[in-house]
């Protein structure tokens, strides 16, 4: 313990007379600081032969990743990176987000949840549609997502209750088509 000690005083002294020497010798700090080779900026500005994508939604918003296209005579069509399904039964309202890759929804939001049950007077109005809708584009938001396939079931496109759940989407900034998908020719 007493040797640690005297040896990080000695440190200190030793260091107190370097300082000491060079502020007593400007000509010996001027030699001091030339002496010190320059960073090269060659090695910052180089880039790296083999890039790694860590995004795996990159390729998805500059439309280049694979959609799968399933059959023709499917509906809805398969070929979406991501789609909303809007569903109305005679109680609840409900829209899901799928993602291409599995069959289970990435996002959800119904009026069977309790924080929206208590605000609306009743879970299957129009008024419970745009409140589903609200709520679903906050959720796309926080989660990255602000473009998906959306086709409404033909005969009930027309409804009120379609038409406020599309606009609370459209109002939240989330846009209800995606970008045709780019070939790359070789």
């Amino acid at each position: 313990m007493a040797l640690s000690l005297t040896s990080r005083g000695v440190r200190l002294l030793l260091g107190q007379i370097q300082r000491c020497v060079v502020a007593a010798n400007p000509a010996r700090r001027v030699t001091q600081s030339a002496t010190e080779p320059e960073p090269s900026t060659a090695e910052n500005e180089s880039v790296n032969p083999t890039f790694r994508n860590r995004n795996p939604r990159n390729l998805e918003r500059m439309a280049l990743a694979m959609k799968d296209r399933g059959w023709k005579t499917t509906w809805p069509s398969r070929e979406f990176y991501h789609r909303l399904v809007f569903s109305r039964t005679q109680k609840h309202v409900t829209a899901q987000v799928f993602s291409w890759a599995s069959r289970e929804p990435v996002l959800s939001c119904s009026t069977k949840e309790w924080a929206l049950k208590k605000e609306l007077p009743s879970t299957n109005c129009v008024a419970a549609c745009q409140a589903v809708g609200d709520v679903m584009a906050q959720r796309c938001k926080q989660a990255g997502i602000t473009r998906m396939a959306y086709r409404a079931v033909p005969w009930t496109y027309r409804s009120d209750a379609v038409q406020s759940f599309r606009a609370a989407m459209k109002d939240g900034g989330i846009t209800l088509n995606e970008p045709r998908r780019k070939y790359i020719g070789n």
